[in-house]
């Protein structure tokens, strides 16, 4: 492995009893004169063990790499990027390279894939443990698995652009740590906030990361239009997923926060608070019906009218940029979170720019159940862009169930076979 580090590894971080929180750990520490080197840099490495839900360890060969990339006002930072392999496989060895954007959802440290990953990490309520099950299934077809901490240390949930920038640099420094070609065949997976991520991926490939050879992305329940969603949700049953947005967007935008400081009422306030240390689960559970409020009592209607609002809220809608690469989008029809319209709107904007699209829109799964339902099909569908099979038609079609299908089948069967192993400890 060539890992052109900038920084000397840290001795003795890889295997404590209890990994250290990201903002207590030094090797999440940002070097001196970040400014100076290219995006996508490798600044420190480590190798690490992997515990599904923070206990289980997994018998995954796992580094992380702490790496150069760009915020959202173009200004250098340092994040982290877990890179998984195949138990016992050669890293040097040519296989297919994947960016899998986990629904982080928050901004709790915790649930940053990097931390809730490791084992002995304290991340209850943290979305990326369980998706480590998908991941490993992943590993089974022989990838290698970059997962970036999309949201950056600092918990940028919801902000547009940099989640695409932390990937695209995960990428170029996972390559590089592999010693693979800038060229390398390389796809993106997300699904929900991670099929967000992996949207503005898509979209800034073409003008951050060009050298890139992103072949295809698969993308499930990418919520299109953020603002459109953020105040479906807030005071329903999953009021706590707008709490956390907000909380991330605050951070993202000092106006933003002066104004929410100026204008929410207290106990919305306080909700924003508790949100920045709670795991997500957490906090859907905990706020289930709240509603966040302005002085007036009006659901932050007054807030969203306000100009400096009004133009962070235009921000954060993907779309301006298409990909040039194929994509699969699955939707479910009847989502109680992610309004199907939406994605519906962001389908017919990419393909008005000619971009092959192919999109499925499930009558009978929800938003959780699909995230798990449509898994098969995506890792399927990006085994097929590796392989150079016919690409399918860039069509919309709605059926039934994505689960009713031989193909399906098999692959639920393969992910409840990860499940045992993973449950016995096994190696992926």
């Amino acid at each position: 492995m060539h890992a052109n580090v900038v920084d000397e590894p840290l001795e003795g971080a890889a295997y404590e009893a209890e990994p250290l929180l990201p903002e207590d750990d030094p090797f999440y520490l940002s070097p001196r004169s970040l400014s100076r080197v290219k995006p996508g840099t490798i600044l420190r490495t480590r190798p690490v063990e992997l515990a599904l839900l923070g206990w289980i360890p997994q018998r995954i060969s796992a580094w992380q790499l702490l790496f150069r990339s760009t915020d959202l006002n173009g200004k250098p930072e340092a994040t982290v990027t877990t890179v998984l392999l195949p138990w016992g496989a050669d890293p040097a060895e040519p296989r297919p390279l994947v960016s899998y954007q986990c629904a982080i959802d928050a901004v709790a440290s915790t649930c940053l894939p990097s931390y809730a990953f490791r084992r002995g990490a304290h991340a209850l309520g943290a979305i990326p443990q369980f998706e480590l099950l998908l991941i490993a299934h992943a590993l089974t077809r022989g990838w290698a698995v970059s997962v970036p901490d999309h949201v950056g240390t600092a918990g940028h949930f919801g902000a547009p652009r940099e989640p695409g920038f932390r990937t695209l640099d995960g990428l170029r420094a996972t390559l590089s740590f592999l010693d693979r070609p800038a060229d390398s065949r390389v796809a993106l997976w997300g699904y929900s906030g991670g099929g967000l991520a992996t949207v503005w991926a898509a979209e800034t490939a073409a003008s951050y990361a060009p050298e890139l050879n992103i072949i295809a992305a698969a993308i499930g329940s990418p919520v299109g239009d953020l603002e459109s969603t953020f105040f479906r949700l807030n005071g329903s049953l999953f009021g706590g997923l707008s709490t956390l947005c907000l909380a991330g967007l605050r951070r993202a935008y000092p106006d933003l926060d002066r104004s929410l400081r100026e204008h929410l009422d207290p106990a919305s306030l306080s909700l924003l608070h508790r949100a920045e240390t709670t795991g997500t689960i957490q906090i859907l559970l905990r706020s289930r019906g709240t509603r966040m409020d302005d002085h007036e009592g009006g659901a932050l209607a007054t807030l969203r009218t306000l100009p400096h609002v009004r133009t962070v809220l235009s921000d954060l809608q993907p779309g301006d940029h298409p990909p040039d690469f194929p994509v699969l989008t699955v939707q479910a029809v009847h989502d109680l979170i992610i309004p199907c319209g939406n994605v519906d709107r962001l389908v017919d904007r990419y393909r008005a720019e000619g971009t092959s699209v192919r999109y499925l829109r499930d009558l009978t799964g929800g938003h959780i159940s699909l995230g798990l339902l449509a898994a098969p099909l995506l890792g399927n569908w990006l085994a097929d862009r590796f392989a150079d099979r016919p690409l399918p038609r860039g069509t919309t079609q709605t059926v039934l169930s994505l689960a009713l299908s031989r193909a399906a089948v098999r692959g639920y069967l393969n992910l409840a076979s990860v499940l045992v192993r993973a449950l016995a400890g096994g190696s992926f």
